[in-house]
C-alpha cells in the first residue's frame, strides 16, 4: 500500500543515515532533507529571497503544490547549520524546547520498550529517535515521525500527544478531550516551551501553539477557500483584504488543521474530539491507573513518632543549622513561603568554601532569556502542573490501556505517610522496594564510588527480578540508616546515579524512583533532586525539625500562636511546591513531568568524575570539587554529628551561610569593608581606601573565581603612572546598578544621580521609572531602564536618555519579576509608576513582548525609534549560553550588552533565587568576549558587567576578560550609608537608604560627594594596575586575558581540581582576524523608515502646531510606526505633547509590529484594515484607531467575529486612547496604567496587572482575564454569563455599573468608539441601553476600590 511504501521509505531514511553517522567520512556532511512520497523539502542556509533561484524547480512554472510550509527564522545559534535549517521532515518550529534534555534523555530510555507492529523485529534499527547531533527542532521531528510512520497515530494525535494543551485545570475542556490528555500523559511527557509548530505529512498540513500562546500566529481564509497562516499578517502583499472573508488567530493549545482529503479547515474543537473518541480513554484510566493518596487512604499506615534525643546529631550530620531552621523551614511552615532576602549573595563558591556544603550548592538553575521567556508562576499558574503519572511504561507505538497502569503522584514533596505507605505496603498490585544508600564510616572515597555502583546495581536486579517473577514498580532509595557508623550517599548523587545508570540500561521507563533523604530540606534542593530524576522526596528530617520546633516552643514563641505537626507539614509542603513551580517557571517549563529528568542546571566546580557518573550531559566548564572532595565534606559532617571527643549533644552551628558571621563562611561584604569604605568616602582618604581594598583582596580569594586569578606583572614592561590616562577617563566607563525608586529612597536616587553626573558616569534608573522634573537638572539618569513593569515608560521618559536599558534578567534573582511590598508604595512612588499606592507590585517575570530572539530585535527597534540619538542596552545575566544569547542581541542591533553575576542586587527575592540561580559574571563575560569576537560581533557592541564589583583589582579582571564598563550597585550603598542589614524589602532599612518610611528618610545621611570619592579612590587604583600592567589607556587593556593567571597556591581539598582555562582562552585566539573592543557603529536602518517621511509632512504640527492630516499605505514592514514622530513631540512638548488630532495620520493595509509604541499625545493613527502585535505599547497620551475598510464591510466581513489586532496591545500604556473594531489577541492591556480602550473581544491574560485606565469589551474574553490587576476599571459585555469563570478572581471583585455617572462615562466610551471605528456592535449596545447596561460586568480591583473610596472621602472633607 502507499502507506506501507511511505514506511519502508521510512525505514530507508534511517538506516541510510545511522550508517553514515557511523562513517568517519560522512558524520558531518550526510542528512537526508526529506525521504516521501508526500512532501519534498527544500533547506539551506538562504535568506526567503534566494530559496527560489538557489533551486531552480521553484522558478518552474510546471512544478505546482497544493500547500507550501515556509520557515525563515533569525539564527540564534552560534554556528547555524545546513542541515538544521527548517522545515525538517514533517515539521518547522518556531520556539525553543527548554525540557529537550529529559526529552531525550527518555526518549533513549523507551528503547527497551519500544516495538512497532510494522516494523517488528526490526523496530531497533529506526533507534535511537533523538540525538545529541541534532536541534531541539530536529529531535522533536525526529519522534514525530517515528510515532506516525513506526506506529498507527495520525500526525495531529502525535502532536497532541508532544504539545497537550493546559487540560489540568481547565473546567472549559469536555471530559472525553481531559481523559485523552489524562490518557496520554501516562505514555510521554510534553516537550515543553514556547513553540508554534506547522506541521505536515502530505494529508493534512496544520499548525499547534503551546499552552501559553507564546508564540504569535495569525491566519486567513479567502473566499475562493486558501488558507494562509503565519506569524505575521500581510506576508502577502498581492493579497487584497477584500478577497479575505476570516481573520482568526492561533489560540494557546489550540491547533489548526486542514484536511486535504476532506477539503476542509478542521475546527480545533472538531479534530480534538475526534482524536478523543478514538478509544475508551477514560474507562482505561478508570480500571488502571492508581493514585498515591488513595493507596495512603486504604494503607493507612502508622508513621514512627519522632526521637528528639537523637535530632541534634542527624541535623548536623545532613547539614542542617540555625540558619536552615529560622531563615528556611520556619517561615515555610508557618508563612506557607519561602522567605525573603535582599542585597544578593556574597558568600563563597561551594567549592572554595573551607565549610563542609551539601552537593545541592554545587548547582545553579538554569533560567530563560531572550530566546525563550520564563512563565508567570503567580498570575498563569493555571498552565502548570505538578501532578506526574510515575513507574512503569509501556510500548510507545501502540495504544491500549496497559499505558494507564501507572502511579499518579499529585504532589513530589512525598508526606511520612505516603512514604510509609510505599515502603512497607501493597495496593492493587504496588509495592515498594527500599534500597538502603548509606556506607560505613571511615571507607573514605573508595567507600562512596562503591556505594554508588552497589546501589544501581541492586536497582537494576530489583527492576528485572527473579527468574520467573516481576520485578518491582517502586524503588525508594533511603539514606534513613545512616548512623554512628554509617554515612548517607549524598541524597543529589544518589539519585542521580540511579537515574543515569537506569536511562544507560533502559530500565528508567520500568519503574518509579523515590528519595527518602535526609539532607533535602529547601526548594532548591528538591529542584536538583526533581531535575536530576526523582520522582519523589520524602524530606524526613525537615519534618522532624518543625516538629521540633514545635515541641520546643519555638514556633509559638515566634508566631504568637500553636500550630500542629499537621499544619506546619501542610504549610511547608505548600511552600515547597510554590517554590518548585518558581524554579520550573523560569526555565519556561510548565509541568514537572516535563522538568523532571530535564537536568535544566549548571555545576560550579564539580569534576568530571562526578558529572560523567551522576550527572551525565550536565555542563560543568571549571572542573572542581571531586568525590574525594565530596566525601571529605560528608564527613566533616559525620564528624559534628558524632564527635569522637565528646558523647554530648552536639547543638546546630551556624556558620553564616547567609549572614556574615566571625570565624563562619567568607562573604565580601564584612563590619570590617564596610566601616573603611565609608571612612574612605566620607573623609576621601587613600589610606582608608588601600586598607580596604586589601581586605576585599583577601575575601575574593576565599569567595570568587576571580579572587584565585592572578595578575602577570612584568616590571620590565610597566611605565610611569603619569603616562596612563587620567582618572576623568576612566570614571566614564563606571556606571551605578540598576536600583529602581521605590527599592530604595527618593534621596539615596537622586544622590546617586547627582554623583554620576558629576564625574561624567552614568546612573540608571532601575525599573520603578523617573519623576520627570529630573529630567532637566542634575538628578536625571541618563541611563533609563526599561523592564517587564514598563513601570513609567512613555515616549517623555525615553526620550529623555543617554541610553535605554533592556532589563532581560536581574543578576540577584534571574528568571523573576522585580517585586516592591505595598508598604513601600507611596503615593509619590505610585505616581511614578503609574500605580495604586499601598498595592504590592510584582513585574511579571516575562517580558510580555519579547518571547524569541526577533521579539527582542523588534523592542530595540522600538526603543532606538523613542530615541534616535541614544543607545540601547541589553541586560543579560551570567549562565551556560550566555555569550550565544548577547551574539543574538548584537544580530538584533544592540548597541551596548551587560552580562550581570549572580551575587549583587537590592531586590529581595526568595533565597532560593538568590543562592540558586544565576552564575558569576567571570564565567559570563569570559564567555560573551569569547562568542563575540568568534562571531567577528564584537566590534559592534559595548560589553558592561556587575556583580559585587568592588575594588581596582575587580574592575582590572573585568577589563581583561573582555569588559569595556562596569556598573557598581552595593559599593556606592554603602559609601552612602547602607550597613547590609538586608532589611531592604521590609522597610526597616535604619539608615534611610532603602527605605519609603518618612521617619527613617530623615536618617539619610549620605552626600554625592561620598559616592564621587568612592569612584574616584576606585579610578585612582585602577590606574595603578593599569601602570603595572603597562597600559596608558583602558582600551588597551580590554581582552587581554593572557595577562591572567591562577594563583593555585590559594586552592584548598575542594578547589585543587579546578580548571580555570575556559576563561582564561584569549578571544583572539579564536577568530584573529576580529576585533575584541567596540570600534564600529549598528546600522538600526532609521534613515529608510517611512516615518522619516511623516516627519517631514508633519513639521507644520511640530514647528507652529498647525493641524495636519496625512495619509499612507501600511505595510508589515512599517515597523514601529509613529514613534520617531512621537520621541519629536517629547522633545519639543515635553510630557503634555500636543493638543489630541493635531498631527491626523490616516493609514491603510496592514499596520506592523509595535504600531503607535509610545505614541504621544496630539498624535492619532487611523488605521483603515489591521494590525499586528504590539500595537499601542506604552501608549503616551495618543490615540489610535483600527478598523476594516468600508470595501471589506461591503462583501460581509463581520469585524466582531474576526481577529483585527494581535497579542500584547496595550503594553504598558500609560494614557491616551485606542479603539479597535474587532477582536485582539493574547495579553491585552498587561500593565495598563491610564489609557481608555474599546474592543470587541479579547483573547487570554487580559487586563493581566493593570494598574489603571479604563478597558471595555464588547465580545467574550480568554481565561485568565484580570490576573494581577490592582488598578483601573474593566467594563465586560456578558449577555450568557461566561465571563465569571473565565475572571482570575485573585484581586478583583465583579460589580455591576451603579450609578448615572459611570453609565454616561461606559456610554461616552462608546460613543466614541463608534465615531472613530463605525463600531456596529457598540451602536446596538447605545441603541439598546437600557438592556445592554444591565449585561455589562464590571471588573474592580478590590484594593483600587478602597483606595476610590478614600479619595472621595477626601475630597467631600475638603468641600
Amino acid at each position: 500500500s502507499a502507506r506501507d511504501f511511505e514506511r519502508e521509505l521510512y525505514r530507508l531514511q534511517k538506516v541510510t543515515t545511522s550508517e553514515a553517522l557511523a562513517d568517519d567520512a560522512l558524520r558531518d556532511s550526510f542528512y537526508i532533507c526529506s525521504m516521501s512520497t508526500q512532501t519534498v523539502t527544500y533547506k539551506g542556509q538562504l535568506t526567503p529571497a534566494q530559496v527560489f533561484p538557489y533551486f531552480k524547480d521553484l522558478l518552474d512554472n510546471d512544478f505546482v503544490s497544493h500547500m507550501a510550509l515556509v520557515h525563515s527564522r533569525f539564527s540564534t545559534n552560534t554556528f547555524p547549520s545546513w542541515d538544521r535549517a527548517q522545515p525538517i521532515r514533517m515539521m518547522c518550529h518556531n520556539g525553543e524546547i527548554n525540557t529537550l534534555r529529559g526529552n531525550k534523555n527518555w526518549m533513549q530510555s523507551r528503547g527497551g520498550l519500544i516495538d512497532s507492529p510494522y516494523f517488528k523485529d526490526d523496530t531497533a534499527s529506526l533507534l535511537p529517535a533523538t540525538s545529541d547531533n541534532m536541534s531541539d527542532s530536529g529531535n522533536f521531528d525526529s519522534t514525530l515521525e517515528m510515532m506516525v510512520k513506526a506506529g498507527d497515530r495520525p500526525i495531529p494525535e502525535a502532536v497532541m500527544m508532544m504539545i497537550p494543551e493546559a487540560w489540568q485545570d481547565n473546567d472549559s475542556l469536555s471530559e472525553s478531550k481531559k481523559a485523552f490528555y489524562k490518557y496520554n500523559s501516562c505514555i510521554m511527557e510534553p516537550w515543553d516551551g514556547p513553540a508554534m509548530v506547522a506541521f505536515t505529512d502530505g494529508r493534512y498540513i496544520g499548525a499547534t501553539l503551546d499552552r501559553n500562546g507564546l508564540r504569535p500566529s495569525r491566519y486567513y481564509v479567502t473566499y475562493d477557500d486558501r488558507v494562509l497562516l503565519s506569524s505575521e499578517i500581510g506576508v502577502l502583499p498581492d493579497l487584497n483584504d477584500n478577497e479575505v472573508k476570516i481573520k482568526a488567530r492561533l489560540e494557546p493549545g489550540k491547533m489548526f488543521l486542514v484536511d486535504f482529503n476532506t477539503a476542509e479547515v478542521v475546527d480545533d474543537e472538531a479534530i480534538k474530539e475526534q482524536m478523543a473518541a478514538n478509544a475508551p480513554y477514560g474507562e482505561w484510566i478508570e480500571d488502571n491507573l492508581v493514585d498515591l493518596e488513595s493507596w495512603v487512604a486504604d494503607a493507612k499506615p502508622a508513621v514512627d513518632n519522632f526521637n528528639f534525643d537523637e535530632s541534634n546529631r542527624r541535623f548536623n550530620m545532613f547539614g542542617y543549622t540555625t540558619e536552615t531552621m529560622d531563615m528556611l523551614l520556619y517561615p515555610m511552615a508557618v508563612g506557607g513561603k519561602e522567605a525573603l532576602g535582599s542585597m544578593g549573595n556574597d558568600a563563597a563558591l561551594a567549592v572554595l568554601s573551607t565549610q563542609p556544603r551539601n552537593v545541592f550548592d554545587y548547582f545553579k538553575q538554569l533560567f530563560a532569556q531572550v530566546t525563550n521567556p520564563p512563565i508567570d508562576p503567580i498570575r498563569e499558574e493555571m498552565v502548570m502542573s505538578l501532578v506526574c503519572p510515575v513507574g512503569p511504561e509501556a510500548n510507545l507505538l501502540v495504544a491500549g490501556p496497559e499505558h494507564c497502569a501507572r502511579l499518579m503522584v499529585n504532589h513530589p514533596i512525598l508526606t511520612l505517610e505516603e512514604m510509609e505507605a510505599i515502603k512497607t505496603t501493597e495496593f492493587n498490585g504496588w509495592s515498594g522496594t527500599v534500597i538502603d544508600a548509606t556506607f560505613p564510616v571511615g571507607s573514605g572515597p573508595e567507600g562512596l564510588d562503591n556505594a554508588l555502583a552497589t546501589i544501581c546495581a541492586q536497582v537494576s536486579e530489583a527492576i528485572q527480578g527473579d527468574y520467573g517473577s516481576n520485578g518491582t514498580k517502586t524503588i525508594v532509595l533511603s539514606d534513613k540508616l545512616a548512623g554512628p557508623d554509617r554515612l548517607p550517599i549524598p541524597s543529589l548523587l544518589a539519585v542521580g546515579a540511579v537515574h543515569q545508570h537506569l536511562l544507560r540500561t533502559q530500565q528508567r521507563p520500568k519503574a518509579a524512583l523515590f528519595s527518602e533523604c535526609g539532607d533535602a530540606r529547601e526548594v532548591h534542593d528538591f529542584a536538583t533532586m526533581l531535575g536530576f530524576g526523582s520522582d519523589g522526596v520524602c524530606p524526613y528530617m525537615a519534618y522532624e525539625a518543625l516538629a521540633k520546633m514545635s515541641a520546643d516552643g519555638q514556633v509559638l514563641a515566634r508566631a504568637k500562636e500553636e500550630f500542629s505537626d499537621e499544619e506546619l507539614f501542610y504549610n511547608y509542603r505548600k511552600s515547597a511546591a510554590k517554590g518548585i513551580l518558581k524554579v520550573m517557571s523560569k526555565m519556561g517549563i510548565s509541568t514537572l513531568q516535563s522538568y523532571k529528568g530535564a537536568q535544566v542546571f549548571e555545576a560550579i566546580g564539580l569534576a568530571d568524575e562526578v558529572v560523567d557518573r551522576c550527572f551525565t550531559g550536565t555542563t560543568s566548564r571549571i572542573q572542581g570539587c571531586d568525590f574525594e572532595g565530596l566525601y571529605t565534606d560528608i564527613s566533616r559532617f559525620h564528624d559534628a554529628a558524632y564527635p569522637y571527643t565528646t558523647t554530648e549533644i552536639p547543638l546546630l552551628p551556624n556558620p553564616g551561610h547567609f549572614n556574615y558571621r566571625d570565624s563562619g563562611e567568607a562573604h565580601l561584604n564584612t563590619p570590617a569593608t564596610m566601616v573603611l569604605l565609608q571612612q574612605a568616602a566620607k573623609t576621601n582618604s587613600r589610606e582608608a581606601y588601600k586598607m580596604y581594598s586589601k581586605y576585599i583582596d583577601e575575601a575574593n580569594a576565599k569567595v570568587t573565581l576571580r579572587g584565585v586569578m592572578a595578575l602577570d606583572i612584568n616590571p620590565e614592561t610597566s611605565i610611569p603612572i603619569d603616562e596612563v590616562e587620567p582618572v576623568t577617563e576612566i570614571v566614564k566607563r563606571f556606571a551605578t546598578g540598576a536600583m529602581s525608586l521605590g527599592s530604595i529612597s527618593q534621596e539615596t536616587h537622586e544622590t546617586l544621580a547627582v554623583a554620576m553626573n558629576s564625574i561624567g558616569a552614568r546612573s540608571n534608573t532601575g525599573e520603578g521609572g523617573e519623576d520627570p522634573v529630573r529630567f532637566t537638572d542634575n538628578r536625571r539618569s541618563a541611563i533609563k531602564q526599561v523592564a517587564s513593569g514598563r513601570f513609567g515608560v512613555t515616549s517623555h521618559y525615553l526620550a529623555n536618555s543617554d541610553q535605554i536599558q533592556i532589563k532581560m534578567a536581574q543578576g540577584a534573582k534571574p528568571g523573576e519579576g522585580g517585586e516592591l511590598p505595598g508598604f513601600k508604595v507611596t503615593p509619590y512612588i505610585g505616581e511614578c509608576r503609574g500605580t495604586t499606592p499601598g498595592v504590592g507590585l510584582i513585574s511579571p517575570p516575562p517580558h510580555h513582548d519579547i518571547y524569541s530572539i526577533e521579539d527582542l530585535a523588534q523592542l530595540i527597534h522600538d526603543l532606538k525609534c523613542a530615541q534616535p540619538t541614544g543607545e540601547v542596552s541589553v541586560k543579560l545575566v551570567s549562565e551556560v549560553g550566555v555569550g550565544v544569547i548577547a551574539a543574538g542581541a548584537v544580530k538584533a542591533k544592540a548597541d551596548h550588552v551587560v552580562v550581570s553575576g549572580h551575587d549583587g542586587g537590592t531586590g529581595a527575592a526568595a533565597w532560593t533565587g538568590l543562592k540558586g540561580c544565576g552564575l558569576p559574571w567571570e564565567l559570563g563575560v569570559a564567555e560573551t568576549q569569547q562568542t563575540l569576537v568568534l562571531n567577528d560581533l564584537r566590534s559592534r557592541v559595548r560589553l558592561q558587567t556587575d556583580g559585587q564589583i568592588k575594588n581596582g583589582r575587580d574592575v582590572v579582571i573585568a577589563a581583561l576578560l573582555g569588559a569595556e564598563e562596569m556598573a557598581f550597585s552595593t559599593a556606592p550603598l554603602i559609601a552612602l550609608g547602607c550597613i547590609m542589614m538586608r532589611k531592604c524589602h521590609l522597610n526597616t532599612c535604619p539608615v534611610g537608604v532603602a527605605t519609603q518610611d518618612p521617619l527613617l528618610r530623615a536618617k539619610f545621611t549620605g552626600q554625592p560627594e561620598h559616592v564621587v570619592n568612592f569612584f574616584w579612590l576606585l579610578a585612582e587604583e585602577v590606574r595603578e594596575y593599569m601602570a603595572k600592567l603597562g597600559y596608558r589607556t583602558f582600551e588597551e587593556m580590554v581582552g587581554q586575558t593572557h595577562r591572567l593567571e591562577v594563583d593555585e597556591s590559594l586552592f584548598h581539598y575542594k578547589s585543587m581540581g579546578l580548571d580555570l582555562s575556559p576563561l582564561l582562552t584569549p578571544a583572539a585566539s579564536l577568530n584573529p582576524d576580529a576585533g575584541i573592543v567596540h570600534t564600529e557603529v549598528q546600522d538600526h536602518e532609521l534613515d529608510i523608515k517611512i516615518d522619516n517621511q511623516i516627519l517631514a509632512d508633519a513639521m507644520p504640527a511640530l514647528e507652529t502646531g498647525t493641524p495636519v492630516q496625512i495619509g499612507y499605505t501600511a505595510d508589515n514592514l512599517s515597523r514601529t510606526l509613529g514613534t520617531m514622530l512621537s520621541y519629536e513631540v517629547s522633545k519639543r512638548y515635553g510630557k503634555e505633547g500636543l493638543p489630541d488630532g493635531t498631527i491626523h495620520i490616516k493609514l491603510d493595509g496592514h499596520g506592523g509590529q509595535s504600531l503607535g509604541f509610545a505614541l504621544a499625545k496630539g498624535v492619532f493613527l487611523d488605521v483603515a484594515g489591521d494590525s499586528n502585535d504590539g500595537v499601542g505599547k506604552c501608549l503616551s497620551g495618543g490615540k489610535i484607531a483600527v478598523y476594516p475598510n468600508d470595501e471589506v464591510l461591503a462583501q460581509g466581513f463581520v469585524p466582531e467575529d474576526n481577529v483585527v489586532v494581535g497579542n500584547v496591545c496595550l503594553y504598558g500604556a500609560t494614557r491616551g486612547e485606542a479603539y479597535f473594531r474587532g477582536i485582539a489577541g493574547e495579553r491585552f492591556a498587561v500593565r495598563n496604567s491610564g489609557a481608555v480602550t474599546v474592543v470587541e473581544g479579547v483573547g487570554d491574560h487580559g487586563c493581566e496587572y493593570m494598574t489603571g485606565g479604563r478597558v471595555v469589551c464588547l465580545g467574550e474574553t480568554g481565561r485568565n482575564f484580570a490576573a494581577g490587576m490592582s488598578g483601573g476599571i474593566a467594563y465586560v459585555i456578558d449577555p450568557e454569563g461566561k465571563f465569571p469563570d473565565r475572571c482570575n478572581m485573585g484581586m478583583v471583585a465583579l460589580e455591576k455599573i451603579e450609578t448615572e455617572k459611570e453609565e454616561e462615562e461606559v456610554r461616552s466610551y462608546l460613543q466614541a468608539h463608534v465615531d472613530h471605528t463605525g463600531s456596529s456592535v457598540a451602536q446596538d449596545v447605545l441603541d439598546n441601553w437600557s438592556t445592554s447596561c444591565s449585561q455589562f460586568v464590571k471588573v474592580m480591583p478590590v484594593d483600587y476600590k478602597k483606595v476610590l473610596e478614600q479619595q472621595e472621602a477626601e475630597a467631600a472633607q475638603v468641600a
